[in-house]
């Protein structure tokens, strides 16, 4: 069967793939274009199992919400290179996934993989990515959520993301005020990496471990050599509360405004717009953290480049 240049501008819209690898595709299948699409996909299954040994941990944190805000998700994908994260072929990949997250609601890592988006499973179009980008790319975490407002805030292009999870007794995801005011704390989380909510969701093990730290502290203040054990034990208490409020969110002081922390912000969000609003949780990814990085020596691969 014969084809033509119209055919090959046709596959690779269709596919991604390179013009030589299309023409290839379509000279390999006699010009049959279904047949052709099925070649290239296996010749990228190919493509990213030559590719599984590279590392990986250069990419970025990606999040999608609905039109009504009601539902959100936040994965990490990564690739080997900053330049490739930051491409279109690479975003778009990572956001596709994330919608599917918020569509399917997959229970792990498996089962998202598997799930059909447009035809193909996220595996499938994960393998199709990295033949067309030039790049080993491997899916990491995901986490999605549910409830009355959904906050997604992306920071430095991918480098961190924030999914911030509101409840409100009645909807005010239409309004300006409140948006921005839900917009403002999951930037807040972003710069200020607090690690729980609120103060009673910290393990009891890491309170008494830094009792322990605050104990410590104070005994070797010669200062504090002859005072009793109760006054102790009030200034241990006493400092806790810093180390509460560098953990977690509620009360620290608010990014923007310093003045108020992030509880009295929503407490007189509330108030003005006549509302309960409540921070339930939040969902804070870092791209690449524990990722073993390429270790990049720019003489060798000049070196490499110059012996091909």
């Amino acid at each position: 069967m014969a084809f033509t240049a119209k055919d090959v501008a046709a596959l690779r819209e269709r596919t991604g793939a390179g013009m030589m690898d299309c023409k290839k595709a379509l000279t390999h299948t006699d010009g049959d274009m279904d047949k052709a699409a099925e070649y290239l996909r296996e010749q990228g299954i190919s493509v990213a199992a030559k590719k599984a040994s590279r590392i990986a941990s250069e990419g970025a944190v990606v999040a999608y919400t609905t039109a009504d805000g009601k539902v959100g998700a936040l994965i990490e994908l990564n690739c080997e290179s900053d330049f490739v994260a930051r491409s279109d072929a690479f975003i778009d990949t990572a956001t596709a996934i994330a919608k599917a997250v918020v569509e399917t609601n997959p229970a792990d890592n498996d089962a998202l993989l598997a799930t059909k988006v447009g035809g193909e499973t996220v595996n499938e179009l994960i393998t199709a990515a990295t033949a067309k980008i030039g790049e080993k790319i491997s899916f990491r975490r995901f986490v999605r959520q549910e409830g009355c407002k959904e906050e997604a805030y992306i920071h430095m292009g991918g480098k961190i993301g924030v999914l911030l999870d509101i409840e409100t007794d009645k909807n005010l995801n239409d309004n300006a005020t409140f948006n921005t005011v839900c917009h403002d704390i999951a930037m807040h989380i972003a710069a200020f990496a607090p690690q729980y909510t609120y103060n009673e969701e910290v393990p009891a093990e890491a309170v008494e471990h830094e009792k322990e730290i605050l104990g410590a502290q104070i005994a070797n203040d010669p200062k504090n050599a002859s005072k009793p054990a109760a006054v102790i034990e009030k200034m241990i208490v006493g400092r806790l509360g810093k180390f509460y409020k560098e953990v977690c969110l509620i009360d620290q002081e608010f990014a923007k405004d310093s003045s108020i922390t992030i509880r009295q912000l929503v407490e007189k969000t509330g108030k003005e717009l006549g509302a309960n609003i409540t921070l339930k949780k939040f969902t804070r990814f870092v791209m690449g953290e524990g990722l073993e990085k390429k270790n990049e020596n720019f003489a060798e691969e000049i070196a490499k480049m110059q012996n091909k």
